[in-house]
């Protein structure tokens, strides 16, 4: 698991990746559903639209330079700023409706002119783009957005599977110029690209060794309609699985904040620490 402010350098709060197997692990969603009884005994409940997920982490004899990466997250010593989980057992680091392409078309990214979308279907809406433009350099992008980040959290030195559905489809590939991950540093500057124009399996890459973020996107080379359809960000190589028709469903990459931090020496060995903490999903957060 890593865990950090990915704009932030590794003995800084950065991304680290925790080795240490969780003693406990709890992700379970705060479904935020309210029920009200009326005098007759009817029920009614209300239901939030959003379900953020709550991370409720144990570790027992944590190594101590691990401890000292949870200090200073849960202390805020160097940044107020979300933090990022990441879990190397999410196989789809895409939003729910986003690994579906459905709902807002803020999941996307588009350079304004080029491509337009075309809702389909009932909510929560199936999204198509419209490409109208294919710019002077031959291809129109679509990018998929972190709603945290804009870009998504990556570990340096890390192997990662993106896979367009849509840009696989015989149907639609011959639009296609391309399938990419950009990469970011922690400051959100370009490093480069990792590209495969054979768009009948998924792309694997590994990140530079200053990479912080990336982004996923498909270069359309031909105007018309193109669907975002299924897609998958994953930690790791998981081409075979995809290519032998998994779907898995997006488990998001979103920032947390800590709201619990429990610590605590082992018992007898001083040398290590008993670890607790929560977190949970956030849109946005201030310190004060």
């Amino acid at each position: 698991m890593w865990i950090g402010v990915p704009s932030r350098y590794p003995n800084e709060g950065g991304l680290r990746e925790i080795r240490d197997g969780a003693k406990s692990f709890d992700r379970s969603p705060d479904l935020g559903v309210t029920e009200f009884r009326s005098l007759g005994g009817g029920v009614t409940t209300w239901t939030a639209s959003n379900a953020p997920r709550r991370y409720k982490l144990v570790w027992d004899a944590m190594l101590p330079e691990d401890v000292r990466h949870i200090d200073l997250l849960a202390r805020q010593s160097y940044s107020f700023e979300p933090v990022a989980v990441l879990d190397p057992l999410s196989t789809n680091l895409l939003g729910n409706r986003q690994a579906e392409g459905r709902g807002s078309t803020t999941q996307w990214g588009v350079v304004p002119g080029e491509i337009t979308f075309m809702a389909t279907d009932t909510e929560p809406f199936r999204q198509v783009a419209d490409v109208r433009v294919v710019p002077a350099s031959g291809a129109a992008e679509l990018a998929w957005v972190n709603p945290a980040w804009s870009y998504f959290p990556v570990p340096a030195n890390q192997r990662v599977t993106w896979w367009s559905e849509s840009a696989s489809s015989p149907s639609y590939s011959p639009k296609v110029e391309g399938v990419y991950l950009h990469w970011y540093t922690r400051a959100k500057t370009f490093i480069s690209s990792a590209v495969q124009t054979d768009t009948t399996r998924p792309l694997v890459a590994v990140s530079p060794a200053n990479a912080a973020f990336m982004r996923p996107a498909v270069r359309l080379k031909a105007t018309g309609l193109f669907p975002t359809g299924f897609a998958a960000l994953s930690l790791g190589d998981t081409s075979a699985s995809l290519l032998a028709g998994s779907r898995p469903i997006g488990e998001g990459s979103m920032a947390h904040s800590i709201t619990a931090y429990r610590h605590a020496a082992t018992p007898r060995d001083g040398a290590y620490r008993d670890i607790g903490l929560d977190l949970v999903e956030v849109t946005s957060s201030a310190a004060g």
